[in-house]
């Protein structure tokens, strides 16, 4: 593992995007949430994906200067053509007409089609209930997890985030309803690194500790039978609102051949203020269980990470810096 200065990580990153004809805002937009990934300890959503977005607009399956096309259907629904947008841009260019429109209603919503993985969803979720507004924000992918009982891939690991304001800190979950992403598949490919047993299944459905072989298979749904229903729920949900292809049809979040056809949905509330600081102060005071140091509050330890690493340096696997470095012209191809 490299362990790379932020800043260097940044400047590097935004580089590799305007080479690739990024626009500048866009190319902002896009490093700040793949760098906050790894910044947070979450390198399956951070520059690992980089090398992906450049391909995908070399092969001309996303547009960099897209926006999205906004539509509203209703006075409180969005809908967006992503235009094969860079999914971050999209997604924050409909953020803001979002908060916009709940300022005046209350709460709007909007459904995003052919646009590109936007990310991490915490990211988003941290910045909108930092701006006073409560938000749930849910995505698909391509068909990554197997329903319970079953040997096959059918649903995507389906990720859900919720923001609250709390009159602090705004309070943030980010979580998929597999065990885990295929970006973190992905990530103990790329170190070579085993994966515990209960993760995934193989290409014969049958359990593995080989990531690569995992790739190939299916991931469980967290919680067994309960992550399964939530799953195949925001599957059914986010693909009608959104009009995106389901399930297995789900393509172009781990290729870089292939248009992006999964959808994703975003809930902006208004809702009268309330400081919540005490009883969150109250659950991280209660005392802890054995091999507990301490009752944390989801979105803390990401938190701690990212404070840390901005001042001792992001760490990068080998592979991940080299392309990095090379995407960004200062370092000749292996």
């Amino acid at each position: 593992m490299a362990v790379i200065d932020a800043s260097t990580v940044k400047q590097l990153a935004k580089r590799a995007l305007e080479r690739a004809g990024v626009p500048a805002a866009h190319a902002d937009t896009q490093v700040e949430i793949l760098l906050d990934a790894d910044l947070r300890g979450v390198p399956s959503h951070g520059l690992l994906r980089l090398e992906r977005i450049v391909g995908r607009i070399a092969n001309g399956v996303t547009d960099p200067a897209s926006r999205g096309r906004q539509d509203w259907r209703g006075p409180g629904f969005l809908a967006v053509d992503g235009e094969r947008g860079l999914g971050p841009v999209v997604a924050n260019a409909a953020l803001e007409t979002l908060m916009a429109r709940a300022e005046e209603n209350g709460v709007a919503v909007a459904a995003i089609s052919n646009s590109n993985h936007i990310g991490m969803l915490g990211w988003y979720a941290e910045r909108v209930a930092g701006r006073g507004f409560t938000v749930i924000a849910l995505s698909t992918s391509e068909a990554l997890v197997h329903p319970w009982g079953a040997r096959r891939a059918m649903i995507g690991t389906n990720p859900i985030a919720i923001g609250v304001p709390t009159g602090g800190e705004p309070f943030m979950m980010d979580t998929a309803t597999s065990v885990v992403s295929m970006g973190e598949i992905h990530d103990h490919a790329h170190r070579k690194a085993a994966i515990p047993p209960h993760w995934a299944l193989d290409a014969d459905g049958n359990p593995t500790t080989d990531a690569e072989a995992a790739k190939r298979g299916a991931i469980a749904p967290f919680g067994g039978a309960k992550g399964y229903a939530l799953g195949l729920a925001f599957e059914l949900m986010v693909s009608s609102l959104a009009g995106a292809a389901i399930g297995r049809d789900v393509r172009g979040t781990l290729d870089d051949t292939e248009i992006c056809n999964k959808g994703d949905v975003f809930i902006v509330i208004k809702g009268p203020r309330r400081d919540l600081q005490a009883y969150l102060a109250e659950i991280r005071g209660l005392e802890s269980a054995d091999g507990f140091a301490g009752v944390l509050i989801p979105g803390e330890r990401g938190r701690a990470c990212r404070a840390e690493r901005l001042s001792t340096g992001v760490p990068l696997a080998d592979e991940v810096w080299e392309t990095l470095q090379h995407l960004a012209g200062a370092r000749a191809a292996a």
